[in-house]
């Protein structure tokens, strides 16, 4: 037990502390870089640090949901998605220091509780903890498209990483239906559109 707790902490620091490491290719490493505005580049700035805060979260969420994971199947799924995720990381991690701006600060706050909600989410089974992630990916990928609609057209670099995270996102929300995902309840969506939110909000500018 206490190794295990040493390796999920561990985790938790890499996330936070260590700059990650993407196995695929930067979407945007063919990608000329634009003559932005100040504006331009500090609102692109603050999208992909929203981008940047959201993948952190995953890395919690799916921490914690595969630490409680009864099925084997739904464990593997949800550390593949964690991979994935681990990607993101470094492409909107990489594109935040171009655009010459830094993490969010408050990303221990968010990695705390989204840890705690996906220990949570695996304690309710299997097809619940499956459900979570479904709708999560769902959410996030509408959160991505928006996103799409608000960077600046001749951001073609920021615009790359984000489409490319749209469809991996997607792609994890059918997976998690493909086996055996439960709908979640109306009133929980929109708790966790509500938490979206926030973390939108504060991370945008912190």
């Amino acid at each position: 037990m206490l190794d295990k707790l040493i390796i999920e902490l561990d985790k938790g620091l890499r996330t936070l502390c260590a700059p990650a490491n993407s196995g695929r290719a930067h979407p945007d490493q063919d990608v000329a870089e634009s003559d932005l505005s100040s504006a331009e580049k500090k609102h692109a700035l603050g999208l992909m640090r929203v981008n940047h805060c959201g993948e952190v979260c995953a890395q919690a969420l799916y921490q914690g949901q595969a630490l409680t994971a009864r099925d084997a199947s739904a464990r593997d799924a949800l550390k593949q998605a964690a991979l994935e995720e681990v990607e993101h990381l470094a492409w909107t991690e990489r594109r935040i220091r171009e655009l010459g701006g830094r993490p969010s600060l408050l990303n221990p706050l968010w990695y705390t509780g989204s840890l705690a909600m996906g220990v949570a989410a695996g304690v309710l089974g299997d097809k619940w903890n499956l459900g979570f992630l479904q709708e999560t990916e769902r959410q996030v990928g509408a959160h991505l498209d928006g996103h799409l609609r608000e960077l600046p057209d001749g951001d073609a670099r920021s615009r790359a990483i984000v489409a490319q995270m749209r469809d991996d996102e997607l792609q994890h929300a059918e997976m998690a239906h493909e086996l055996g995902a439960a709908e979640l309840p109306g009133p929980l969506k929109a708790a966790m559109k509500l938490s979206a939110k926030l973390m939108t909000g504060s991370s945008y500018h912190l």
